[in-house]
């Protein structure tokens, strides 16, 4: 499998060119276009119950899609729903923790399972949800925005607004907190960070789609009362 990232930072479409026989899983929605030969096959991967815990806990889509490529091989583009960035990420065994959204596509032999980040994120009006992603291959995953990398090293903290926040090592510890008091958390869904304690590597989104909502829905025309 090769990726190329084209149109980045803004509006990066990926385009993956499979090899003879070669599989690709993404997230419902993610293909743009494909050569005309793939076969594609809709799977609730792990059966129903871990596809529903994916659906529930995790935000991502109930149904993921495999993409298989004839014998002479192909080519399949894929993009997220939010203008941002796309980073391609060779798995060599080790775990990722995915923000519940980030996750566009993946060789087929990752695993990817969910991963709750604590039920006092329902406080916040977003929920925390992170998926484990583990294997060896291709990971690709996107952004709302550019993607900004972090390294951190042993016992050092860091502090992620939970919209920021696409990828991190399972290496390191984290704990959801709120800043500004419960009451302001309660009210607003604002507050809501996560303390980050390396080593590792932590992936940033430079924009939040829950502020552009905030900025976005008081803007929107209200219908005339009937």
């Amino acid at each position: 499998m090769q990726t190329e990232i084209l149109f980045r930072p803004s509006y990066s479409l990926a385009k993956v060119t499979l090899t003879g026989n070669e599989k690709i899983r993404t997230e419902s929605g993610a293909m743009v276009s494909m050569s005309a030969d793939l076969a594609v096959e809709t799977q609730a991967r792990g059966g129903l119950l871990s596809s529903l815990a994916r659906t529930v806990l995790g935000g991502e889509s109930f149904f993921l899609y495999t993409y298989t490529a004839p014998s002479a091989g192909g080519e399949i583009t894929l993009a997220p729903a939010l203008p941002g960035d796309i980073m391609v990420i060779p798995m060599t065994g080790g775990t990722l923790l995915v923000q519940s959204g980030s996750y566009l596509a993946c060789s087929d032999a990752i695993a990817v399972d969910t991963k709750w980040g604590g039920a006092r994120t329902f406080f916040s009006g977003e929920g925390f949800f992170m998926l484990r992603v583990t294997g060896s291959g291709t990971l690709i995953l996107s952004s709302y925005g550019a993607i900004h990398e972090v390294k951190l090293a042993q016992g050092q903290k860091y502090i992620v607004d939970t919209t920021h926040l696409v990828a991190f090592d399972e290496t390191i510890g984290y704990q959801v907190k709120t800043i500004g008091g419960v009451k302001s958390t309660l009210l607003s869904g604002e507050g809501l960070v996560v303390e980050l304690t390396g080593p590792g590597t932590v992936l940033l989104q430079t924009r939040s789609e829950r502020a552009f909502l905030s900025w976005l829905i008081p803007k929107l025309p209200k219908p005339a009362n009937s």
